[in-house]
């Protein structure tokens, strides 16, 4: 029964958040366990953005957009959203091997810290090699003054991170030109019309909207899209 019906305080619980110098090993490796999953899942987005395919599938769906000439439609958190969903189409293989060969291990206690961490981020580099120009790589070996590498294991993370990034943001443009070129030819066949016709007043955006949302369709966009977008991953 509740103590409260006998007269007798509560007990609560305290929490204790000073700052005290540990008395046992074990108690400054729980601390920095602490430490170490908070920093994590501080710099999870950012990690996201830069060693995933989410930065080139959120970038072309924003020039779709704007291609397209829809101002807000699809929303930006729709967009967001299906980049989101395709990046952990892509990259769950990648996942599953870094869980297995670094995460697992680890929990059981057979490997430490640095080579848990060293297995875990090794299917993530070998994905973004993949996907890494090489003039990219050489431009980041070179700006840090360092040797050709003879082997992939001698390419760092801080080398491979920035060169698959901006190798992204090229791809991404790239596939961005080649959506822009049929709408293009729509605004301009339109506009045409319309100056032939003498309704120079009349925004040819207005007339090529309807067109290009309809050119779209029919050609199934979306799965035409996002089907090529995953064949240009490595």
């Amino acid at each position: 029964m509740s103590p409260l019906l006998f007269g007798e305080a509560p007990q609560i619980p305290t929490v204790d958040l000073s700052l005290t110098a540990p008395e046992k090993p074990e108690d400054l490796v729980s601390t920095l366990n602490v430490v170490a999953l908070l920093t994590l899942l501080f710099l999870a987005p950012s990690l996201l953005l830069v060693t995933t395919v989410f930065t080139r599938f959120l970038i072309v769906f924003g020039l779709l957009r704007q291609a397209l000439g829809t101002q807000q439609m699809p929303p930006t958190q729709v967009l967001v959203s299906l980049a989101l969903i395709m990046t952990m189409f892509i990259m769950e293989p990648v996942g599953k091997e870094a869980y297995k060969v670094g995460i697992v291990p680890y929990m059981e206690k057979e490997i430490g810290y640095e080579e848990a961490f060293e297995k875990a981020t090794e299917p993530f580099k070998l994905f973004m090699i993949r996907n890494t120009r090489e003039k990219d790589l050489a431009l980041f070996i070179r700006m840090r003054g360092m040797e050709n590498p003879n082997t992939v294991d001698d390419l760092s993370l801080t080398i491979v991170i920035p060169a698959f990034v901006i190798s992204e943001l090229k791809t991404a443009f790239e596939i961005g030109f080649l959506l822009f070129l049929p709408f293009l030819v729509i605004d301009m066949v339109v506009s045409s019309i319309l100056m032939s016709m003498g309704m120079m007043m009349l925004p040819p955006v207005m007339i090529s909207l309807p067109f290009k949302i309809l050119v779209f369709v029919m050609i199934d966009g979306w799965n035409l899209l996002i089907a090529n977008m995953v064949q240009t991953v490595k």
